[in-house]
């Protein structure tokens, strides 16, 4: 048994997982060489589940830092500038390593236990379920950072391989191990304690399976449009995916600072709302706020054609944000529902799920703020409390180091306090997505068991129940007004906006009323920027919506796949020396070279495995860098 283990060690030779390796056999060995009783299937794939819940050093890396970034479910530098940080990233590279050692050992052990006959009735299950779930962490690698060890994971020599194989490869492990599932086999309650997604109910990791075959297949949709469709369609037949409340793949986080603790508890991460949801958000749905939230803020809500206060000089506009250079003085007229249960609004204390992260400072509770000149004196005094806003991320230049209104604790939406408490379970695939995934292939005219309509509408409404505004959904459903970046709700309103609209706004320096005419982004990415109002436009923006703050990675997926939904440019007042690409002739544009692609590989592998560094460059097709786009991605 210790050869098995010391085997699956093998994996990606960093010298981090060795170590990790080494100490799990001084643990699980000693004092005698572990028994079959001792080492189980079950064990191993609990602890690889657990550990893809991530701790808290490695969640806030790799998690908040690079994908809620990168996906723009909130707004921060970093990555989204296109930077990058070595340790970050071989901190990620380490565990998710580790994490596919111990669902490949289960494997293995599982494997070893039938040959000789000491297995139990059960055991055939785990296997499958271990290959359920490393298809899974190998799609995480995949999508992070392109080419990885494809037959490494079998405890061979780590051989880089394409994502195209690597892809190929999980949708025919996927296929087989749903297939051999026994959903007739008992368990006992022992057992079924240590699965912490499902208690190993095989007809949930059944369904589990199909949607995760779904979702890799619809990622092959621009780049492998036969294969897309094919393992699409074999998925989706007869039904058999997550598609209830229930049968979501979601664990149970707690609080403290292990694997289990929330992925985004820390409280130096202020997690604001990002402009590219804020604009989405806006006007969406056609659901006031007076309605969501009641009269007593009353006050506070502003007409619905009002764009807010205007300064020039201390808001950037070197972006092709529509909501740049202003900032909203109020609560928006019409916003979607979900908005106020995910983010907090400033200075509402009564909120129970207001969030006063730092607990050392008073910051989040401090509403108050200066716009300065260039001389330190105040220019205006600004008070935060019930305002919504969302700030540009990229350089400001001399107009970010005057605002200290924008990107403080007290003065912008942030992160609602359920998602901080570590309290909350973590959702890996939830019924929506299944329902947007259908949407989309019905969309693309391929097979499927419900129809786009109906499917779009099944995954707002899935959304809603999770969010508990289901008592709104009827009349979302029929909006047709466009939110800030032209896009409504109603599946059977696909009229194009116009290329701009006329709103109200007030001179923040003058308190002289103006009218702005402020354009709906043209976004290239996505039919060179003619269409904003489509069923695909409106099905990825509703996904994106609904994947918030759970699924980051897979909100950066659809954007590098597609195009969408719309992402603003980081703000440019100097030039980013990250984005090269990005300057001031271009940047009311979208281009792939202003968004990040990938991570880059840790420095320790070219040093633990120099010939295999060459292999995952090679299959890369670029260098090795975070603006590469990855096989399965836009490339212009």
């Amino acid at each position: 048994m210790k050869t098995i283990i010391k085997t699956s060690c093998m994996l990606l030779t960093t010298t981090l997982l060795l170590a990790s390796c080494k100490k799990f056999e001084q643990i699980n060995v000693s004092p005698t060489e572990a028994n079959g009783d001792q080492v189980q299937t079950e064990y191993f794939i609990n602890g690889s589940i657990i550990g893809a819940q991530m701790n808290p050093d490695v969640a806030e890396r790799s998690f908040v830092l690079y994908w809620k970034t990168a996906g723009h479910q909130h707004s921060n530098g970093g990555i989204s500038s296109g930077s990058y940080n070595d340790g970050w990233t071989g901190a990620y590279y380490d565990k998710i390593a580790a994490w596919l050692n111990s669902a490949n050992t289960a494997i293995q052990i599982g494997e070893d236990q039938i040959s000789k006959g000491t297995a139990k009735a059960y055991t055939p299950n785990l296997i499958q379920v271990a290959r359920i779930w490393r298809a899974y962490l190998m799609s995480e690698m995949t999508d992070n950072f392109g080419p990885i060890p494809a037959k490494a994971f079998s405890g061979t020599n780590p051989e880089f391989s394409d994502v195209k194989t690597i892809y190929y490869y999980l949708l025919l492990e996927l296929k087989e191990a749903s297939a051999k599932l026994d959903l007739n086999v008992a368990n006992t309650d022992a057992l079924k304690k240590l699965d912490p997604a499902y208690n190993y109910d095989y007809a949930k990791w059944r369904k589990y399976a199909n949607s995760m075959r779904m979702r890799l297949a619809m990622r092959l949709s621009e780049v492998d449009a036969a294969k897309a469709k094919t393992e699409f369609e074999l998925a989706a037949a007869g039904s058999d995916f997550i598609k209830a409340t229930d049968e979501t793949f979601q664990v149970q986080e707690r609080p403290g600072w292990d694997d289990l603790t929330g992925v985004m508890s820390r409280e130096w991460n202020p997690q604001f709302i990002s402009a590219s949801l804020n604009n989405i958000y806006l006007g969406l749905g056609g659901i006031k706020t007076e309605t969501q939230l009641g009269a007593s803020y009353l006050s506070s809500i502003k007409p619905a054609n009002y764009l807010g206060l205007k300064f020039d000089d201390h808001f950037t506009s070197k972006t092709n944000n529509p909501s740049a250079g202003y900032w909203f003085d109020g609560l928006p007229n019409v916003i979607d529902p979900r908005a106020y249960k995910t983010f907090i609004i400033p200075g509402d204390f009564s909120d129970p799920n207001f969030n006063s992260y730092p607990s050392w400072t008073t910051d989040a509770k401090t509403t108050t703020r200066n716009l300065l000149s260039a001389t330190n004196t105040v220019v205006k005094t600004i008070d935060a409390k019930n305002t919504w806003n969302a700030s540009n991320t990229g350089d400001w230049g001399a107009k970010g180091t005057k605002n200290e209104v924008r990107a403080y604790e007290g003065t912008m939406p942030r992160l609602s306090n359920q998602f901080r408490a570590s309290t909350s379970k973590r959702i890996f695939f939830a019924p929506w997505e299944t329902y947007f995934l259908l949407a989309e292939a019905a969309e693309r005219g391929w097979s499927t068991p419900m129809g786009g309509k109906l499917a779009y509408e099944a995954g707002i409404r899935a959304s809603f129940e999770y969010w508990g505004v289901s008592n709104s959904v009827g009349n979302y459903l029929t909006s047709e007004d466009f939110n800030r970046v032209g896009t409504s709700v109603s599946w059977d309103h696909i009229t194009e906006p116009g290329s701009s609209h006329a709103m109200d706004y007030i001179d923040g320096y003058t308190n002289v009323a103006g009218v702005a005419n402020v354009l709906y982004p043209v976004n290239n990415l996505y039919k060179n920027g003619t269409v904003k109002n489509d069923h695909l436009t409106k099905i990825i923006t509703q996904k994106f919506i609904a994947q918030t703050p759970w699924l980051p990675l897979e909100a950066w997926n659809d954007q590098r796949r597609l195009g969408l939904p719309f992402f603003e440019n980081p703000a440019i007042e100097n030039v980013l020396p990250n984005l090269p690409a990005l300057n001031n002739s271009n940047y009311m544009t979208s281009n792939v070279k202003f968004f990040p692609q990938r991570l880059r590989y840790p420095s320790s592998l070219q040093t633990t495995n120099a010939p295999g560094y060459q292999q995952a460059l090679t299959a890369l097709g670029g260098p090795d860098e975070v603006l590469t786009p990855l096989w399965w991605a836009k490339k212009n």
